[in-house]
């Protein structure tokens, strides 16, 4: 009886650990990305505020992209190197709170340039994150995985967001900035609980002593070896380019001058809430959905090509929107089509790989897509003191129009 009562008991501490492990990876992620996304709704309208051009506006928005762009694949390579995921959350957890404290900083340009690139260098810690939740599952359910965790993502960023225009209206615009600085310490606490599993085969004594003589060259050999196994891979290169297509309209809609165009239509800072909420809600939803569902059922490069379609048509709408309501009809649309491909180029940047080389090949996979960070706004601006919003935003169509047209690859659905 007794040997029966422990038997029952082994599993269901395993569940409940099980349970519990997503639950704080669950909470950490929701912290990490509300502290790098509670100002972004207010942040053209801030900038614009503070007497910055269209171009400096465009180049600061796009600068995030840039820093991501140069630390992204040298902190996923160390990390696999290194064998360890978890202190990477910590890094971007306190660059975070350092990038709100700069934005804050007076002047012009200077402060939010510096709080904008160190937050890119917050979302570049990522990398490795995520690639410790893909271990918390089979290889065979990468797609549910990533779907899950971009749920997480975008739940964070709604998180964020939603209150972002409140708090700017009730206590100015520095108050977004130092709610920041406080998720991002309570998200440091959390990032201490995050379980990071043990590597599959530990070394004995013997090992550790041969291995000791031989540090500097079998990690210098290593490095080469898996850089150069990672870069072979087409897969790798295509999602990546698309993934890069699919920043450059993100960041010139909902993270780029969508807010701007709210205000031009008579928007107050609380009244950009609603429209963050029209695009994050369903945009939530779907990434949990596209992995588990659409993909399987209707087949990987379908919900792609219809998303990029999609996404296309509702960006070019947004100039010519006669009203908020209009405006969060197609935010709603865009978050919806921008839903459906982001979790699944995610999933497949690293199916392929083995779980040592997983945080190699997401490092260069969101290395690249960070140039769409950068070049998307930065691009956009540009057009935008030229022909005004409306040539930023068919420009970001013509991204969507693009990658839909290169999405017809066959290899997506391998």
């Amino acid at each position: 009886m007794q040997l029966a009562t422990e038997q029952q008991i082994q599993p269901r501490s395993t569940s409940v650990s099980y349970r519990r492990r997503h639950l704080i990876f669950a909470v950490a992620t929701i912290l990490y990305w509300s502290t790098l996304y509670i100002y972004v709704p207010i942040l053209s309208p801030y900038l614009k505020d503070r007497g910055l051009s269209m171009g400096w506006i465009g180049f600061i928005l796009g600068s995030y992209g840039l820093t991501q762009v140069i630390t992204r694949l040298p902190l996923g390579l160390f990390s696999d190197v290194i064998n360890r995921r978890k202190p990477f959350l910590l890094i971007g957890m306190i660059a975070g709170l350092i990038s709100c404290i700069l934005f804050m900083l007076p002047g012009t340009w200077g402060g939010p340039l510096a709080g904008r690139l160190m937050a890119g260098l917050c979302a570049a810690a990522w990398v490795p994150f995520t690639v410790l939740y893909a271990s918390y599952y089979p290889t065979h359910q990468t797609h549910q995985a990533m779907g899950t965790l971009s749920f997480l993502t975008v739940f964070g960023q709604l998180a964020g967001m939603s209150v972002s225009g409140w708090l700017a209206s009730a206590g100015g615009w520095n108050y977004a900035f130092l709610c920041g600085i406080a998720i991002a310490a309570v998200g440091m606490v959390v990032s201490l609980f995050v379980y990071e599993p043990k590597p599959a085969i530990p070394l004995d004594s013997k090992d550790k002593a041969i291995n000791s003589e031989h540090t500097d060259t079998a990690l210098r050999v290593s490095k080469k070896t898996m850089l150069f196994r990672v870069l072979r891979s087409t897969l790798l290169w295509k999602v990546a380019i698309l993934s890069l297509l699919a920043h450059g309209i993100l960041f010139i809609t909902m993270f780029g001058f969508t807010p701007l165009q709210a205000i031009e239509l008579g928007a107050s800072e609380a009244q950009l809430t609603g429209i963050v909420v029209s695009f994050m809600i369903p945009h939530a939803l779907v990434s949990l959905w596209s992995g588990r569902f659409l993909a399987p059922r209707f087949g990987t490069r379908k919900i792609v090509i219809v998303g990029f379609l999609a996404a296309a048509l509702f960006t070019a709408a947004i100039p010519f929107s006669p009203n908020l309501g209009w405006l969060a009809v197609t935010q709603m649309f865009n978050g919806i089509a921008q839903a459906l491909y982001f979790p699944l180029l995610l999933s497949l940047s690293i199916r392929n790989f083995v779980p040592a080389e997983r945080a190699t090949a997401m490092g260069f996979y969101q290395s690249t897509y960070s140039m769409g960070m950068f070049l998307g706004p930065y691009l956009a601006g540009g057009l935008n003191a030229l022909g005004g919003l409306q040539a930023g935003f068919l420009f970001g169509a013509a991204l969507g129009i693009t990658a839909a047209i290169l999405s017809l690859n066959k290899e997506i659905d391998s």
